[in-house]
């Protein structure tokens, strides 16, 4: 596991939760999360997501921001040699599974060492029950949407989001999904997330960021 995601892990001095940008496509918005206090920024290496990062483009300015920040490459139903083959890059220090990948892959790159998490879409208690399955420190509870991966702007259920903090008191829950400037302290006061997630509720247009509404996320908690 990278030391800048064992870092990310540990649990803030003030109880605030940690904080991590997603979706960033360029060097100027990914700068200003970092500016800003972000713990981590997300970039999407899933060719067909909305926010698509071509990992050559975005060489320059993620090696730049080695040892700054947590960089975490989300992945959707990747092979798990292209996952493993970025990790070993250095480009990036982390990476979220967001497709429909097994516990048996997951563990598999857990096992070689590799720091690494599931994100999963929560429809109900029985999406907690499959999150179950899933091994790591860390796990991202998202919004469910049938076509989509993350991203989508629908607000998960916080009430759930509550129950896996109670139910896995020694992982790392990362609310997502839906959250903006105006509603995550609330989001966090309810569930006690360890971490929040944001794309959509921080955007302009899908990939580009509000530098105001980043700013705003963020002194929010």
């Amino acid at each position: 596991m990278s030391t800048r995601f064992s870092r990310f892990l540990e649990p803030r001095t003030d109880g605030s939760p940690r904080v991590k940008i997603c979706g960033l496509t360029n060097a100027e918005d990914a700068r200003w999360a970092v500016l800003q206090g972000a713990d981590a920024i997300g970039v999407n290496f899933w060719p067909r997501s909305k926010r698509y990062l071509d990992p050559a483009l975005g060489r320059p300015w993620l090696e730049a921001l080695a040892g700054q920040v947590l960089r975490v490459a989300v992945f959707v139903n990747a092979p798990v040699e292209e996952v493993r083959e970025m990790l070993q890059s250095g480009l990036v220090d982390a990476a979220q599974l967001h497709g429909d990948e097994s516990p048996s892959l997951l563990e598999t790159l857990l096992e070689e060492g590799h720091a690494v998490y599931k994100a999963l879409g929560v429809r109900d208690r029985r999406s907690l029950d499959e999150a179950s399955t899933f091994p790591g420190d860390a796990l991202l509870l998202d919004a469910y949407n049938p076509t989509e991966y993350g991203g989508t702007g629908r607000t998960m259920n916080w009430a759930l989001g509550r129950e896996a903090v109670l139910r896995w008191p020694d992982r790392a829950i990362l609310l997502a999904g839906g959250l903006t400037p105006h509603n995550v302290d609330a989001a966090v006061a309810e569930t006690g997330a360890f971490g929040v997630d944001v794309a959509s509720g921080v955007e302009i247009s899908p990939g580009i960021k509000d530098p105001e509404k980043v700013a705003a996320f963020i002194k929010a908690l």
